[in-house]
Parts: C-alpha cells; structure tokens; sequence
C-alpha cells in the first residue's frame, strides 16, 4: 500500500495553491519588488467552464459552420445546462446523428441553419426526432 496514489474522479482544479502562497528565498534577505505585483496563472477550465457537470467537449467534423468560424477539427465546448435559444449554435440530434447548427425560431417553425452555402436548412417541423444536446459556447482551434 506504501506509495499508492488514488484520484477521485471529481475535477478540483490544476493547481492547489495560488501562485503567491509561493515562498520566495532571495540571498539578500528582501523579496523582488516585483513580486507584490505577481499575478496567478491563467486557468482556462476557470475561464472557459460555467458549469462543470454540465460542460464537454467535442471534436467537430465536417465544414458545415466554417463562415460562423468552425472549422473541421475545432475542439468545441458545449454546456448542456444552457436554454434553447434563437440564434445559439447548438449540438443537436436528429434522427440519431449529432449535428452542429445555428438555431432560428421563428412563429410558426424552428431550423437547424448550417454556415456554408453547400449545406440546406433543416426544417425540424419535418422530423419528430429532434433533441437539443447542448449549447456551444466555445470553439478552440489550433493554429498549427
């Protein structure tokens, strides 16, 4: 047992210190006058995640939302506790396939508009099996 480690499975952060509970040793004895200004790093799953339980990611495939700039590969984060509302780009699923869209509601009816003029619009009054899986409210590319 000596020497065992064991995780949880909840997420608790990537640090468990903040960068100024850092102790500082200086030969001279005073600290930088620079470290009373130091900021903590950057943690993106503070600044991109609302609601974890909530939140995942995907891979997008396919260039149907390229002019809303998501292109094939983009890692999407997408939070399912967010409200179906005109105009969001949404995962949903129809008919059993997932499917990245913008949402339009208008009086009558609601579409899955794609971002590429190669793509139709998708009147869901035609499909009873339609289903929001979540709201996309990133989309992260790498530049390589």
């Amino acid at each position: 047992m000596e020497g065992e480690q064991f995780f949880g499975s909840a997420y608790k952060g990537s640090k468990q210190y903040t960068q100024q509970e850092i102790k500082m040793a200086n030969a001279t004895g005073f600290g930088a006058a620079a470290d009373d200004y130091m900021e903590r790093g950057i943690d993106l799953n503070e600044q991109l995640i609302r609601n974890k339980p909530a939140t995942f990611f995907f891979r997008m495939k396919g260039d149907a939302m390229k002019d809303a700039g998501i292109f094939d590969n983009d890692v999407l984060i997408v939070d399912r506790s967010l409200k179906l509302v005109d105009g969001k780009i949404i995962v949903a699923v129809l008919n059993g396939e997932l499917m990245v869209r913008r949402y339009h509601k208008n009086f009558t009816s609601s579409f899955l508009i794609p971002e590429n003029s190669r793509y139709k619009t998708i009147n869901l009054g035609e499909f009873s099996d339609f289903m929001l899986w979540g709201v996309v409210i990133y989309a992260i590319r790498s530049l390589e």
